[in-house]
């Protein structure tokens, strides 16, 4: 068998990453891609309202915005990041993700 290193997803089709996460209500849906000791690569839609509070990873991590509106906090600096836009967070420098609006993303964070 043919070892994958990706999870969750369909191989050798073209895919529209935005439907492969849906809103619910009141909650944050997510679906890991891939996730090892160097990355982790998943998909969240986010209800409004919704959020992850302040923490900090040992990874620089990386918000691409594939629909919506979201408020994301960097040592304490908010930033608003639409769909289309990409954010940065550092390693080991406090961050969260708010909902202003329903949003969907995809998170990579790259790690030593």
């Amino acid at each position: 068998m043919e070892k994958k290193f990706i999870k969750n997803i369909e191989f050798s089709k073209a895919l529209e990453m935005g439907n492969l996460v849906e809103y619910q209500e009141g909650r944050v849906v997510s679906l890991t891609l891939v996730q090892n000791e160097g990355l982790s690569l998943t998909l969240f839609a986010f209800a409004k309202g919704e959020g992850v509070s302040t923490h900090s990873t040992h990874g620089d991590a990386m918000v691409y915005i594939l629909d919506g509106e979201a408020e994301v906090t960097i040592g304490g600096e908010k930033i608003i990041a639409r769909t289309g836009q990409t954010v940065i967070m550092p390693t080991d420098i406090p961050h969260g993700v708010d909902a202003a609006e329903n949003f969907k993303m995809m998170l990579i964070v790259v790690k030593k």
